[in-house]
């Protein structure tokens, strides 16, 4: 949770809600904030009602854990109410985020097939005492995920403790964990058990997954991807890399979870129909002039640059990769095309200088040199004097 000005405010950015205490009656008070939510969905079918799906809810809980349930408990429930929910063992505490045909949208995109008898129930509408041991139940999540920490390094167990959820009652924790092979939870059970006196249930996730938990700011300068709204995370190869002619550093192309970056899968799409219309050259191509040796290609502007000097950038023509696929075609059938040189300048590769990028001055206006008079240089030696009065 983060503190604000408002120190009765207390923003809690993993469900995605305010809570503050009333002055009054000295209840908590928890504000459902839909900008928190890394999985928020724009309810784009509000006002389109439909009778069977009136009844159906998703309920948030932390991190990017959701799930869709159905009301039976005869209250008026909408979005932003804090809601008990049926759990696997005693009951949770979420927030509904979206109601009616639009959940219904949500179930087909998860491949949700489920009859309304399946899903698990909305009990009712959270109590202050629910609330409450609620809140208690969050406070207890930092120290037990420091503790838990502690106990797996004792034990020498490979592992490590990601991020732990309390359920709403406070009798049950998952615990998220990263691990690199298989790990034997048999004994870690029994000694989290005894020291939390709670239920356990342990979730591996990746560090992918890791990495939108905590969140960050990429090299790109915005928030990173995994944390703002990747859900389904896709494999990512060095083949992406070398599509898109990237240099193949590990540590350019690594992200802050030490994988590849999830940006490397945008552009492949378009980088691989650009390449399907770029020939591949293996031979210099033959001009009445001499040979021309492809020296580099930008796959984006489909431009092929060609030079008459093997292994030399100094001067090179430009040919799109639609004229290079008729003179393959003439060398081919023996015909050789004019010189390169007739209709096209050389380009000469592109340099920028660095020198005076550090100077502190460069972005400081250029004074004005001040003209000076003549006989600036004998005056204060005698040689100008002012004539009368009190000089």
């Amino acid at each position: 949770m983060h503190n604000l000005d408002n120190e009765n405010v207390k923003f809690d950015c993993f469900r995605g809600c305010s809570v503050e205490r009333d002055g009054g009656s000295g209840e908590t008070v928890c504000t459902y904030k839909p900008g928190c939510c890394k999985l928020e969905v724009y309810d784009w079918l509000k006002g389109v009602g439909q009778e069977q799906f009136d009844d159906l809810y998703e309920v948030r809980f932390k991190n990017t854990r959701k799930g869709i349930y159905v009301n039976t408990s005869g209250q008026s429930v909408k979005v932003g109410d804090l809601v008990i929910v049926e759990s696997t063992s005693g009951h949770d505490l979420g927030i509904v985020t979206l109601e009616g045909q639009i959940v219904a949208r949500q179930m087909a995109c998860k491949g949700e097939k489920r009859p309304k008898e399946e899903l698990r129930r909305i009990y009712r509408k959270a109590k202050a005492m629910d609330i409450e041991k609620w809140q208690e139940a969050i406070a207890r999540e930092e120290e037990t995920m420091i503790r838990a920490r502690q106990i797996a390094k004792e034990l020498g167990l490979e592992m490590k403790i990601g991020d732990v959820e309390f359920q709403g009652d406070g009798t049950k924790a998952i615990f998220y964990y990263i691990a690199d092979g298989r790990v034997d939870f048999r004994q870690l059970i029994k000694v989290f058990a005894e020291e939390f006196r709670i239920r356990i249930e342990m979730k591996q996730i990746g560090a992918r997954q890791e990495a939108g938990l905590i969140g960050g700011l990429g090299i790109c300068g915005r928030e990173l991807c995994c944390a703002n709204y990747i859900t389904e995370f896709k494999s990512i190869t060095t083949s992406a890399a070398r599509v898109q002619d990237l240099s193949l550093n590990p540590q350019k192309l690594a992200g802050q979870c030490g994988k590849l970056k999830c940006c490397l899968n945008y552009e492949v799409a378009t980088y691989m129909d650009a390449q399907s219309r770029i020939p591949r050259v293996s031979e210099p191509l033959e001009f009445e002039d001499g040979p021309a040796w492809l020296m580099k290609t930008d796959i984006l502007q489909e431009m092929m640059y060609f030079s008459y000097e093997k292994g030399s950038l100094a001067e090179l023509y430009p040919l799109p990769a639609e004229e290079v696929v008729e003179i393959i075609k003439m060398n081919r059938n023996g015909i050789r095309p004019e010189s390169l040189k007739a209709g096209f300048a050389p380009e000469a590769p592109e340099f920028v200088t660095a020198v005076g990028d550090d100077s502190i001055s460069r972005f400081d206006e250029a004074r004005k040199k001040k003209k000076r008079r003549k006989g600036g240089k004998n005056r204060g030696k005698g040689g100008n004097k002012p004539s009368g009065g009190n000089a």
